[in-house]
């Protein structure tokens, strides 16, 4: 078995489009993993992490595809995440997960939009990162300009390892700055590592280079800032050390330049993977739920988390990240959810859409269960206590459809597909519309959506009548009301009663629920039941039938009857109550803001920027590359729909765009 000091846990993660999936199709190669390179968009079978068909035909990632590879002595547990937006819940899963990640960023373009996503992510989860400037073969490529915009835009103390041999179609290798050696990558596909003096022409930058790096790194070593003050050499054990500390700690975000299509760099970056990410055991103890300590010991009581599961037609495949303890097949677990005993089947190591048998997996590893009947986000237990690892951050849908079966004999496909895609898609949600009984469906965006109803007619050969977008409104509240509410039903046999006093009140969470009754006012087993009333207020609004968000509720007290009274009784009074008291406070809609990111060439500027504004854009400013502008903004999403159309339209189809959801902001 491998040490757990020799295993890496990492993701892949970056803007759409910026060689993601590239770049893991040649971790593969290189690992011996796969013997051929496929291309995401070469013909040919396609690349081993997309292995949907509608990855195929978009040329995107849409799911996280888990894999394991061996570089040397270290093993990689590789996540390769989706760059859109759209997909933004497989990054957020993965990074809850891992121990590192690399994030890629084109060479070109820079920081984007959905770079700026990822590094909020990674930061949430306190996650330590590389950089790997990618598309140094292309025209425009500058990675000095890409590493002042990692320390602008997204505050990271970023420094280049290397320094590139040239650029652009000029692009030939790369100057180790620790080793003070120059790199290049021979053989057909670049397998051949060949390390060579560094070109006279460039020694002079390369030093400089180095100068800056070990000048960065003295702040994190003090036997390191004594050598460089008596003039000594640095030796490279000491730099190796210094970078993983300072790595680890989140201070220090190590920075490699490649081409992972022209296959040059990747080499370094394992290299890099294995010196300075973390180990399970380097990471930070997990906290649960409960705020109870996780210590990655295999001798430990398990602890688990389901982050991610799939329905195949054999049954339910769920991703797992061990946290503590160890796993065999048919060991009996608690899901601390449910509280119900659970036996473990089939344990397999994922390899994109194929499966290896495991027969034991320690605290540190990334695994499938199969068979095992649980949720996304559980915990798995081998004991008293029962803990909860804290759940991810979803996100809310911004955008819904309505969508109705062709024929009859499509009603029950139609259902069992939005059922599973419901179970496997946090982001995914279903409801009815209330007049119509048209079925809704809600996610992050139109691809996303659009992504679903094509998996509809494949997987389920049911065909369905779409409804044009809708967008997602919200509705709040002003100011601070109160409610003071009496229930009373009396019909002949044992009657309701429930009176509930308390305050409503405008917060940034989405819904808090505070508890001050004192003195028994309220039975204590009636307050679950407040909540859950309150909660339900939540779901319609009193303006449109929006849902609610932005509230604030406070019980602080009441009465009761020792008869009448019962649970229902105060869930219908809290319901009631709530309705009355959002309408005394002001209520108003709320509508989602887009952060837009569009990149044209310079002489189609002013057409955009004209059309956005004629959308309700607010222009937050524009940066100049070469031979192209790029302009943000903030655009309500009711006025960007169609817009990929209107976009190529106006700029003869040379410019591109991107869209995340930002905010949400009276309308």
């Amino acid at each position: 078995m491998i040490p757990r000091t020799r295993i890496r846990n990492i993701g892949i993660s970056a803007h759409i489009d910026s060689g993601k999936t590239t770049l893991s199709e040649r971790i593969l190669f290189y690992t011996g993993r796969i013997h051929a390179i496929e291309e995401v968009r070469g013909g040919g079978k396609g690349a081993t992490m997309d292995f949907m068909p509608e990855e195929k035909l978009h040329g995107i990632t849409i799911t996280s595809a888990a894999t394991t590879c061996q570089w040397h002595d270290t093993q990689i547990n590789l996540i390769d995440t989706p760059g859109h937006v759209d997909f933004t819940i497989e990054v957020e899963r993965a990074l809850r997960v891992l121990d590192g990640a690399v994030m890629v960023l084109c060479a070109v373009a820079g920081v984007q939009s959905q770079s700026i996503t990822v590094d909020r992510q990674m930061k949430r989860y306190r996650v330590p990162r590389l950089a790997f400037i990618n598309k140094m073969d292309r025209t425009g490529a500058d990675p000095f300009r890409v590493v002042q915009g990692i320390r602008d835009r997204l505050q990271l103390n970023a420094v280049l390892l290397q320094y590139p041999i040239g650029s652009e179609d000029q692009f030939q290798g790369v100057i180790d700055l620790v080793e003070m050696t120059a790199d290049y990558f021979e053989g057909e596909n670049g397998e051949n590592w060949v390390k060579k003096p560094i070109p006279e022409p460039l020694r002079d930058e390369a030093q400089q280079a180095r100068d800056k790096l070990l000048d960065t790194l003295s702040l994190y070593s003090e036997s390191m800032t004594g050598m460089l003050l008596a003039g000594e050499e640095i030796p490279k054990e000491l730099i190796w050390q210094t970078i993983r500390q300072a790595t680890l700690s989140l201070e220090f975000t190590p920075v490699l330049v490649g081409s992972a299509f022209k296959n040059k760099g990747v080499q370094n970056l394992l290299d890099a993977v294995a010196l300075y990410l973390p180990s399970p055991i380097d990471r930070e103890v997990v906290k649960t739920a409960e705020s109870v300590s996780v210590y990655p010991n295999p001798d430990d009581p398990l602890v688990a988390l389901a982050f991610k599961l799939t329905l195949e037609s054999f049954g339910q495949l769920i991703y797992t990240r061990i946290y503590s303890g160890t796993l065999k097949p048919g060991d009996i677990v608690y899901n601390s959810r449910t509280e119900q005993r659970v036996q473990i089947g089939r344990l397999v190591r994922m390899h994109a859409n194929k499966r290896e048998e495991v027969k034991v997996a320690v605290a540190g590893d990334i695994v499938a269960l199969l068979g095992v009947d649980c949720a996304s986000g559980d915990t798995f237990c081998s004991g008293e206590p029962l803990v909860s690892l804290e759940k991810m951050f979803v996100p809310e849908p911004v955008i819904t459809l309505a969508i109705t079966p062709k024929k009859q004999e499509d009603s029950d496909r139609l259902s069992k597909a939005l059922n599973r895609f419901q179970r496997e898609d946090p982001t995914f949600r279903l409801s009815i519309d209330p007049e119509s009984g048209a079925t809704l469906i809600s996610g992050m965006g139109e691809l996303h959506l659009e992504i679903y109803l094509e998996r509809i007619q494949r997987e389920y050969n049911a065909e369905v009548f779409v409804g044009t977008p809708a967008v997602a409104y919200r509705e709040t509240i002003r100011q601070q009301a109160t409610f003071d509410y009496r229930f009373k039903k009396q019909s002949g046999g044992p009657g309701q009663y429930a009176h509930i006093t308390g305050w409503i009140e405008p917060t940034d969470e989405p819904f808090v629920f505070e508890n001050q009754v004192v003195g028994g006012a309220i039975p204590k087993e009636y307050i679950p039941a407040c909540e859950k009333g309150f909660r339900e207020a939540m779901q319609s609004g009193q303006l449109e039938g929006y849902p609610v968000t932005g509230v604030k509720v406070v019980l602080d007290g009441g009465s009761y009857h020792p008869i009448d009274s019962s649970e229902l009784a105060f869930r219908s009074a809290s319901h009631q109550a709530i309705e009355g008291a959002i309408a005394k406070a002001k209520p108003y809609i709320l509508e989602p803001i887009m952060l837009v990111e569009v990149e044209t060439p310079h002489e189609f500027m002013g057409r955009v920027q004209g059309d956005l504004s004629s959308r309700r854009a607010l222009l937050l400013g524009s940066e100049t590359m070469q031979g192209y502008t790029v302009i943000r903004a903030e655009v309500p999403l009711a006025r960007m729909f169609g817009y990929s159309t209107e976009l190529r339209s106006l700029t003869s189809g040379m410019a591109t765009f991107s869209m995340e959801f930002g905010c949400y902001r009276q309308s």
